[in-house]
């Protein structure tokens, strides 16, 4: 690893010669999910972002086509992808830019259809590279599996990519360990993108460890719990029709009610660190025994720096266990997702 200016160590990512800063930028809520957004704020802080040491943006084709759990807040197929373009343009090269294909809006408009065809797989990559105003993705995932077309198919459409330089490397999102052998036999896969964090650790039940043998780094993406391990959160809050949160189980009134009380241990330690509850929470994740690339999303620079800073909170492996206990299995209540949602989660 090489020490970057603030004196974090640069972590390479599986099976490439990608490295980043241990935590990354996840800019979905620029385009959907977590209310409304300012486009012209949205390129100002991810500006801001690199200048502050962020070199690790990830984004996907299909974020600001819709939300899916409220229909609320369209603004475009492909409209992250082209903020991006437009906020790294002149700096391309300060950055390691993750995007993903697969997901698309159904006709309905009510929820999203996978397109895994490798014809597809390259359809979708072109377009990406339109729209971020580059000629290479360093890390391109696969968002979701396409249920009617092999893993094999698609990794090798990717693969095909790969060796016709549009992609550095490739990875995959919300995958499970079987998926994951069947697409590393194809193609070394770097990265493995999933939602995981004290707040949602349904990874550690071997898909962790699947990635530690084959030597694929985990991005989690919502480490922050939504916003939840933030300690921003009390019981009794609601959310905006437009905020993905408002239909989110895990967010409901009993179920926050109950969810947050781990986050009040989670912030008393933190406080007893110096630290947001926040920088412990990252903290956490990149203590865990594999290679981890966090990427939080934020709208706000206030966020990025509070984020970046945790690479600097000491944590021990007693509090590593501490929290891991608080957090244990069953004392988060309700489902990922809603039930429309959840069927988008492979494994």
């Amino acid at each position: 690893m090489a020490a970057d200016v603030t004196g974090a160590a640069r972590l390479t990512l599986g099976h490439s010669d990608l490295m980043v800063r241990p935590v990354g930028l996840g800019c979905m809520g620029m385009s959907q999910f977590y209310g409304d957004a300012d486009d012209r704020q949205s390129v100002e802080t991810l500006r801001s972002a690199i200048d502050l040491g962020v070199d690790f943006l990830d984004t996907s084709d299909i974020y600001g086509a819709a939300d899916i759990a409220t229909a609320n807040n369209v603004r475009g197929f492909g409209h992250n992808e082209r903020l991006i373009g437009e906020a790294i343009a002149g700096r391309r090269q300060s950055v390691v830019l993750a995007t993903k294909f697969g997901a698309k809006i159904n006709d309905d408009g009510d929820g999203v259809t996978f397109d895994g065809r490798p014809d597809y797989v390259h359809a979708a990559c072109e377009a990406s590279l339109r729209r971020l105003g580059t000629d290479v993705i360093d890390l391109y995932y696969c968002h979701r599996l396409d249920p009617n077309v092999p893993i094999e198919d698609t990794v090798g459409a990717m693969s095909d990519l790969v060796t016709a330089g549009k992609v550095r490397a490739i990875g995959l999102s919300e995958v499970g360990p079987e998926s994951l052998r069947r697409a590393h036999a194809v193609h070394p896969i770097t990265a493995l993108q999933s939602e995981y964090s004290l707040w949602e650790r349904r990874l550690e039940q071997g898909i962790t460890a699947t990635c530690r043998e084959l030597g694929i780094t985990v991005v989690p993406f919502s480490p922050l719990g939504r916003s939840a391990l933030t300690g921003a959160l009390k019981p009794g809050d609601t959310f905006a029709s437009n905020d993905f949160r408002s239909s989110n189980p895990r967010f409901s009134a009993d179920n926050l009610a109950t969810n947050l009380k781990p986050v009040a241990a989670l912030a008393e330690l933190a406080a007893d660190k110096g630290c947001q509850p926040g920088q412990m929470a990252l903290a956490w994740l990149l203590a865990q025994p594999l290679d981890v690339a966090p990427i939080p999303g934020t709208k706000r620079v206030t966020y990025v720096k509070e984020n970046l800073a945790a690479t600097s909170v000491a944590i021990s492996a007693d509090e590593v266990g501490y929290l891991g206990e608080v957090f244990a299995t069953g004392r988060i209540v309700g489902d990922r997702y809603t039930a429309a949602h959840q069927r988008t989660v492979a494994n």
